[in-house]
């Protein structure tokens, strides 16, 4: 869910996945972004504020939340880019969507490389699921923190459908 800023004061704390270590950054209260890359220039805080996002995202990793309900908040992007990134949350766990999908999705069927460009952006993966995202062939396609993390990311969710279905 987005919200508006609420705090100019950012800080990050950190969650230790199956993946290795990443970065939960916020903007006042709110989840403002997450990164395989310790941030530069903030503070680092654990406290209360991360809570509830560290035990969400720790859910995700141990294979027992399929969907967030965090408060976040974008703090950057273009209307183009909000509308990407709020739309990948129709993708349903364990499964993938194409980059033509959601450019088709959104209403700009000829976006296709823009909507990549989007996705490169995406201040909070995961919780907005830009690794779902593949390329028409099946290939992976990019991912701002490298497609190891995208592959094992897509793998997780998919065993774990699997495994109910």
């Amino acid at each position: 869910m987005k919200k508006s800023l609420t705090s100019s004061r950012e800080s990050f704390d950190i969650l230790e996945t199956p993946l290795g270590e990443i970065y939960l950054i916020f903007s006042g209260h709110l989840l403002a972004g997450i990164t395989f890359y310790r941030p530069r220039g903030m503070p680092f805080r654990s406290g209360e504020t991360a809570g509830p996002a560290k035990r969400e995202l720790a859910e995700y990793f141990s294979q027992a939340r399929k969907h967030f309900s965090l408060e976040t908040f974008f703090p950057g992007g273009s209307e183009f880019e909000r509308l990407v990134w709020n739309t990948l949350r129709e993708v349903p766990y364990g499964e993938t969507r194409t980059y033509k999908w959601l450019a088709d999705r959104i209403g700009r069927p000829r976006s296709c490389r823009a909507v990549g460009n989007a996705l490169g952006k995406n201040p909070i993966p995961i919780i907005f699921p830009c690794h779902r995202i593949i390329e028409s062939d099946g290939s992976l396609g990019g991912y701002s923190s490298g497609t190891d993390i995208k592959r094992r990311l897509i793998e997780m969710e998919y065993y774990v459908r699997q495994s109910e279905l």
